[in-house]
Order: C-alpha cells, then structure tokens, then sequence
C-alpha cells in the first residue's frame, strides 16, 4: 500500500464524496438561456430601439452571436426589427406580461393567506369581483387544514357561499341586480337560499361578517370580511371554512380576519 493507512485512505474517500456532492449541488445553467435573456434586458433598456452593435456590447456577447440571438428572438414574436435597423421586443413580450397578473398577485397574497390559516388552523380563502365576475384567486389551505370540496365552482355559487355574499353585500342595488338576474339561485343543500328577496333580506342585516351555515356543502360552514381598499375600487372577500361546530371560534376570531383584510387591501392597491 506504499505505506498509506487505511485512516488516510478513509480520509481521501471522505473528501471525494464531498467533492463529488458539491458538484451535484451546483445547479446546470443554459448558457444559450442566459445570453438570450441578458440580450432582451438589453434591448428593452433602449425605449426606442438599438442596433444589433450596441446590444452585442451590451450584452458583452459576440455580433455573430448577437445576430443568430435577435434572429431566433424574431421568429419566436420576442423580438421586432424596424426600419433603420433598430431592434425593440415582440408582441409576445407585452402578452405574457398581461398573462403573468395573476402570478404576481398569488405571489403577494399567498403569504398573507398562509399566515391566517397557520394561526386559525382553517383554510382561507380569497376571490375578487373581476370582469363582472365573483372570482376565486387563491387558497391557503394543508393537511390538517382542508379546503371544502369545490363540486360546484364558486362563480356559479356566489349565494351559497360566504366569501360570495361578501362580494354581493358591496354592491349596490342595480349591480346586485344585475348579478343575480345573471346567476340562478342554484339549490345545492337543504340550507341553501334560492329566494333572492331572502338572499338580499340577509346580505343587508348580516353586518361585518358573512357566513355560509352548510349552504354550500353539508359538513362546511364558513365565515367572510370585506376586502377592499380607501376609493372602493377593490371588491373582494376574505373567508376561511372548518366544521359547522366551529364558527362561533371563527366570529371570535373576527378581529384577526378583518386585520388580516386590511393588509390584502393595502397590498393590492400598490401592485400594478
């Protein structure tokens, strides 16, 4: 063994994994991705367009490389080439900026949601009036904290649910109108209400907080605050859901889902 012990022999093993571990943790980069993704930041830093020259300086890439780059960029829709040979991005760029709202706002409001649920221990819920629609946005909800059995989407069911009476009691008369004239009072319990003189009877006397007593499904019941912002251009609803046996827990836990409105409130009216 050329005088090598076994201690040592243990040793150069021990570093070889560890060198061998480091290099599965370095993650694999595409390099082709990256040059192509610094080439789009540095044409959309020009407002109104550069030549191929100055983005591969930029860039810091080759002109050749440049070139092959904004060709594939053109096919693809990410990139346009004017008259003058100046280069600003595609279409494709504006569509999935549009496109990526939604991600952006499930990236701000799920910490807020999960928070809740970790401190009340039910799921929360949250949903937005949106293009005439009462929308679902998103749902914080785990194991030990399950969410109701969405058999029946929530757009179609804003009166047997209390985050959906939550949105209806912000309307006023002639949008509410408008709403239900558009949405059928659908039975879906026993405990559903299906007569709009009652739903709206209820939606007016039910002050800061709206509940579905199993209305929406049996074995369910949940609790509603208003979400909104200081010029009223917010309509949403913050609602959280557990056994019928629970909600007097949760009308205790009022101050903390009113609280917890007013962060969502504040949150949404800086997001663009």
């Amino acid at each position: 063994m050329g005088g090598t012990s076994s201690e040592a022999l243990t040793e150069l093993g021990r570093r070889g994994s560890l060198s061998v571990m480091s290099e599965t943790r370095k993650p694999t980069l595409i390099a082709s991705v990256q040059r192509a993704l610094h080439l789009m930041e540095a044409v959309a830093s020009h407002p109104n367009g550069a030549p191929a020259k100055l983005l591969a300086r930029e860039a810091r890439l080759p002109l050749a490389t440049t070139y092959h780059l904004l060709r594939t960029l053109a096919h693809e829709g990410y990139a346009t080439r004017l008259s003058g040979g100046v280069w600003v991005l595609g279409e494709r760029v504006a569509a999935l900026h549009g496109q990526s709202r939604g991600q952006r706002l499930l990236t701000l409001i799920r910490p807020i949601l999960t928070t809740l649920r970790d401190e009340l221990g039910m799921a929360v819920y949250f949903s937005m009036h949106m293009d005439d629609e009462i929308r679902l946005i998103d749902i914080a909800d785990g194991p030990r904290t399950p969410r109701v059995d969405l058999w029946v989407g929530f757009e179609d069911a804003a009166h047997a649910t209390a985050i959906g009476k939550c949105v209806l009691s912000q309307f006023d008369d002639d949008r509410r109108r408008d709403y239900l004239s558009r949405h059928p009072l659908v039975d879906l319990t026993p405990n559903t209400i299906t007569e709009p003189g009652r739903l709206i009877r209820s939606l007016d006397s039910s002050g800061e907080v709206l509940f579905d007593r199993e209305e929406y499904a049996l074995g369910t019941g949940c609790a509603a605050v208003p979400v909104t912002d200081a010029a009223s251009t917010l309509v949403g609803a913050l609602a959280i859901s557990c056994p019928p046996g629970r909600l007097p827990r949760a009308l205790g836990s009022a101050h903390r889902l009113h609280a917890t409105a007013e962060i969502l409130g504040r949150a949404l009216t800086l997001t663009p």
